[in-house]
């Protein structure tokens, strides 16, 4: 059989940045060619970067993508590439109108393009448009109604992206239909917890129904609140896998595959109506050659390391990709301060982390203290400022009493971490965690203030797994756990009055979160969490707590995605709302 060495870049890019992801795309295709590859792809949109939400609306970013993409068509032809093709993900639009889907001529398309000899020599689009959680692809594109298949060294290849093969039908069964050698899937699909083996399983699958080799290329960084997770998967056409990426690292995936020869050149419609487009570049199988490339298998991050690191890169981008280069935290001495202070300091480095302690008059010793120790255990930049000069002051002026009293002191701590970061560059970090936002339990303008949440989508008991996970993984490595003991043992509190501890307002956290889990994550109503065996009295006030929060989570920053239904995009509920469940 002919043979054809692939060359899978994972990689990161900037939505925005077309002249520094090109210039990624140059770099990677040169590594790509000093390893001999015969083909080189890229992940869906890397020329523009993913997702370009509201950019794809305005014609002159779409402008600029196109002119991008033959821009660097040349470019690659210039720097000695041209008789290499490369595949990439840009944003295009129609050239045609579509009023099927009443779209007028012009209207973006979610594309990737197969670059040869400085030019472009196919180009095709997205066929299935995902529109459920962080997705709104309807909103934006209009569909491919091609199947796009290009002969490279005697072997037809068909070409798909993303959603094409987590939805059923369209381009997979037509790759069979159209007797494609190998089915090539560029994605941006973000992480989620435990999607990775939903994602193999997946894609085994599809390598089935297309009866052939299927590589799935992945992107990977991070994007405001998405991360992606790379995880690039080559299965063959019986489902067993060739090769895999590692996770959350750029890198270049090579292989040497031996794939069926191409025979006439198919044409017509085929399945879910795809009219076939064949482009031939190269016709003749390469000579044999000594197979050198195997693509490899890498680890797999257990369940805590893997999230711990979602967590780690979602920081980073966001923080590296916006321009900042050091961050401001708060920290109480408790657990949820603490988990994201190393996360900080792993993302940044310890010298661009720093903590500020702010005790006022109910702050007890040992909380004071834990902030301390966390900060002489990570070695990031520490400093005190008591807050009770100013609650005395604003309590002198004001008289407040019971719940306004206490808030008052988180709020002097919020206005004084923006002081600091105004008056010194770094971005705030708020520290609530998923279990807190759904049910209200932050302060507006207090503990809520910052540019990012790292933790905003974890709950409480993921806290408190992660922290110790985080320790242990230290003491495997000889190193010294970064978190204190204590702010792992000792009962959680907000510490706004004498004694408070936060069962006083709220259920036991594994309690409270396996109820937000299936409220929350899985849209489930009162009825089926008490026939849960929750207790119906403990269900009614926690699903009236999460209702009455809602505008309060939308006033919180944005913060990394791990879950199947993040605060955010994923759950879109309006503020004014009288429906309560079982009222």
């Amino acid at each position: 059989m002919p043979q054809l060495r692939l060359a899978l870049n994972q990689i990161d890019s900037t939505v925005g940045d077309l002249t520094g992801n090109a210039e990624a795309i140059v770099h990677w295709t040169r590594h790509s060619a000093e390893q001999g590859a015969h083909l080189v792809a890229f992940p869906e949109m890397v020329l523009t970067g993913y997702p370009v939400e509201d950019l794809a609306l305005r014609s002159s970013f779409v402008e600029a993508s196109r002119a991008a993409l033959h821009a660097l068509a040349q470019r690659l032809a210039d720097e000695g590439f041209g008789e290499l093709p490369v595949i990439v993900g840009y944003l295009d639009r129609t050239e045609q109108a579509q009023p099927r889907y009443g779209q007028p001529a012009g209207a973006p398309r979610n594309a990737g393009a197969v670059l040869h000899r400085g030019q472009v020599a196919l180009t095709y689009s997205k066929h299935h448009l995902p529109n459920y959680g962080v997705f709104d692809e309807f909103r934006y594109f209009v569909p491919g109604v091609t199947l796009p298949v290009v002969r490279v060294h005697g072997i037809d290849i068909a070409l798909a992206i993303c959603e094409d093969l987590w939805q059923d039908g369209g381009r997979v069964p037509a790759t069979r239909s159209a007797g494609a050698g190998l089915l090539i899937s560029i994605n941006a699909s973000p992480y989620e917890m435990n999607k990775d083996d939903q994602r193999l399983e997946l894609v085994r699958k599809r390598a089935q129904e297309a009866g052939c080799t299927t590589a799935y290329l992945a992107t990977t960084g991070g994007q405001d609140e998405l991360v992606f997770d790379g995880d690039s998967i080559v299965v063959d056409a019986a489902g067993e896998v060739i090769a895999r990426a590692p996770q959350f690292s750029e890198g270049c995936v090579v292989l040497d595959l031996e794939l069926p020869a191409a025979g006439a050149v198919p044409e017509g419609i085929v399945d879910d109506g795809l009219r076939i487009e064949h482009v031939t570049i190269s016709e003749e199988p390469l000579p044999a050659y000594e197979t050198e490339y195997g693509g490899g298998y890498a680890d797999r991050l257990d369940d805590d390391e893997e999230l711990y690191t979602a967590l780690v890169v979602g920081l980073r981008a966001y923080a590296a990709k916006n321009g900042f280069s050091s961050v401001l935290i708060g920290l109480s001495g408790g657990i949820d301060s603490a988990l994201v202070a190393a996360i900080a300091c792993d993302a940044l480095g310890a010298k661009n982390v720093h903590g500020v302690s702010m005790p006022s008059k109910y702050s007890s010793d040992h909380s004071r203290g834990d902030a301390a120790e966390l900060a002489r255990r990570t070695g990031l930049n520490y400093r005190t400022v008591a807050i009770e000069p100013m609650f005395d002051a604003y309590m002198a002026s004001l008289g407040l009493t019971g719940l306004a009293e206490e808030n008052l002191q988180s709020r002097i701590r919020g206005t004084t971490l923006m002081a600091i970061s105004n008056q010194e560059g770094q971005i705030v970090l708020a520290p609530g965690n998923k279990s807190e936002l759904a049910v209200g339990y932050s302060t507006l303008y207090g503990d809520s203030v910052g540019a990012y949440g790292p933790i905003k989508d974890v709950y409480k008991t993921a806290v408190f797994r992660l922290a110790e996970w985080r320790n242990r993984a230290a003491a495997e490595r000889g190193q010294t756990p970064p978190i204190p003991e204590n702010s792992i043992s000792k009962p959680p509190s907000a510490e706004l009055r004498p004694g408070q501890v936060d069962s006083d307002s709220l259920p036991d956290y594994p309690v409270l979160d396996a109820i937000l889990e299936m409220y929350v994550d899985r849209d489930q109503g009162r009825e089926a969490i008490v026939a849960a065996g929750f207790d119906p009295e403990l269900v009614a006030k926690t699903l009236r707590m999460v209702d009455t929060a809602e505008y309060k989570r939308r006033q919180y920053p944005p913060g990394t995605k791990i879950s199947p239904k993040g605060f955010g995009k994923d759950r879109r509920l309006p503020i004014t709302n009288r429906w309560r469940e079982g009222s």
